[in-house]
């Protein structure tokens, strides 16, 4: 797996972590390892990477402002044979997939590759999400929902479309822990339900693209209702923007998949592991107290519904 310069020093964990990263991340966490000049070329792979990987040396040299040895010398410094084995590899990290399909495929691929494409994606965009997830969010997020299931308070997801499904996979969990929660995916249900809210009551608004009018609306009525907002979004969104200030909580959810054209693969696969997060975490808070007998019940009295014993 590449390196970056001066990676002796570093632990095996630390290497572990770069090798979870995707090869532009990688070169971004090896920045500062570098020399002065061959970070200069790095920045030039940064800016615009298609352009370097289709440009030649002596134009890349010129660019970066450094000689072309130093631009072969930055390849090798970074785990690569040289130029040609580091532009090819960044050539077929940035590619842009099969639009509307999946950003990680092409087209000639077959069943085995496609199977290791869209898993590595998929682990890659994780394991990336635990490296930059804000965990004071977190803990505000899961203080605020075990404070609402706590004080019998009401818990809203809403969501529409594929971040409807997450929602409804928050209100499954979550109802096991004998909060008061909902799931709403209808917009106008979910206007009317915010329109209902108070202190004290949460709202969580799931969406991919941060964009939608109707999560928006609900997110404005919630925030003027007095409720404590939690948005799951991409930062930088319209979304997200709105979960600034005070009783607003933004878990952001950065990913690479552009929602113009593709169908919401990763971005899904975040937002579950969020739930899976916050869900685990109330359930903490609230205790083993009632809850744990209570979920040893539902178990046990799930088992009596199934129709075959287990071996």
């Amino acid at each position: 797996m590449p390196a970056c310069a001066g990676m002796g020093g570093r632990s095996a964990s630390s290497v572990s972590l770069l090798a979870g990263l995707t090869m532009l991340d990688r070169i971004r966490a090896c920045l500062s390892a570098l020399p002065p000049a061959e970070q200069r070329v790095a920045k030039l792979v940064l800016a615009d990477a298609r352009g370097f990987a289709s440009l030649p040396v002596s134009e890349l040299a010129a660019r970066a402002q450094v000689s072309k040895p130093t631009v072969v010398r930055f390849c090798r410094s970074v785990g690569y044979d040289g130029l040609a084995d580091f532009k090819r590899k960044l050539a077929g990290s940035v590619n842009e997939g099969v639009p509307f399909v999946h950003r990680a495929v092409d087209d000639d691929d077959g069943a085995a590759d496609i199977v290791v494409k869209v898993i590595d994606n998929a682990v890659s965009a994780m394991l990336k999400y635990r490296n930059a997830a804000a965990g004071h969010a977190f803990e505000r997020a899961i203080a605020a929902l075990a404070e609402a299931g706590r004080a019998g308070r009401r818990i809203e997801f809403y969501g529409v479309g594929n971040s409807g499904i997450v929602a409804q996979d928050a209100q499954h969990k979550f109802f096991r822990l004998g909060v008061n929660c909902a799931a709403i995916s209808d917009g106008h249900v979910q206007v009317m339900s915010a329109t209902m809210l108070k202190s004290g009551d949460v709202a969580v608004i799931i969406s991919n693209s941060g964009r939608s009018r109707d999560l928006l609306d609900v997110c404005e009525i919630a925030l003027r209702k007095g409720a404590t907002v939690i948005v799951i979004s991409a930062s930088g969104s319209p979304l997200a923007l709105q979960a600034q200030g005070p009783n607003r909580i933004l878990l952001a959810a950065d990913h690479p998949e552009d929602h113009d054209r593709y169908s919401p693969m990763v971005s899904r696969l975040l937002h579950l592991l969020i739930i899976d997060i916050l869900t685990t975490g109330v359930a903490l808070r609230l205790g083993s107290g009632g809850l744990r007998p209570l979920l040893q019940e539902i178990k046990k009295n799930l088992r009596a519904k199934r129709y075959a014993a287990s071996p």
